[in-house]
């Protein structure tokens, strides 16, 4: 029997689901209050909502908001890191948190809108550059043939200018 109290965590749910462009599902059991105080923390900074939830309440606030393939994820007690803005740096803060502290803290699954992740995959989205390193990258990777080209063209023109040069030399020099 529903609730207003339930179906208005439904609905905010619904609002993050849909919003959000990472979600990383986390099995938070074993972890001490210090500990997921610090993680709140570090995410807070990263300006990642961390959210315990209801598996009933987020598997329908999953399927309101679009994301039936979700369903099946919601299994055991569950935290869920929101994050909004480039999804490798959600990953990048709760896997450095994993690694730096030691703690039991497991990563369960992720999803980026309409996809579904393993939590191999949530790891390997944390080990990839930021969107800007990309984006140097390849705007370097395009750049580097034209100038290649330029440095080629430009040769020849090099080559008279030397010739040119030891000419006026040879001249002055009588």
């Amino acid at each position: 029997m529903p609730t207003e109290k339930k179906e208005q965590t439904v609905e905010s749910l619904r609002k993050v689901f849909a919003g959000c462009d990472i979600g990383i599902l986390t099995d938070f059991r074993g972890l001490k209050t210090p500990e997921i105080n610090e993680l709140r923390g570090k995410l807070r900074e990263a300006e990642v909502e961390y959210k315990v939830v209801k598996n009933s309440l987020a598997q329908l606030a999953a399927r309101n908001a679009g994301l039936e393939h979700l369903e099946g994820a919601f299994e055991g007690p569950l935290a869920v890191a929101f994050g909004y803005g480039e999804p490798t740096k959600t990953a990048k803060v709760i896997t450095d948190f994993i690694n730096v502290s030691k703690s039991t803290l497991v990563i369960k699954a992720g999803f980026l809108q309409d996809r579904i992740l393993s939590a191999a995959e949530v790891n390997t989205l944390a080990k990839l550059p930021s969107r800007e390193v990309l984006l140097s990258k390849v705007i370097g990777g395009m750049q580097s043939p034209i100038y290649g080209l330029v440095n080629v063209l430009a040769g020849p023109i090099r080559g008279i200018m030397g010739v040119l040069q030891a000419r006026i030399q040879q001249l002055e020099g009588q």
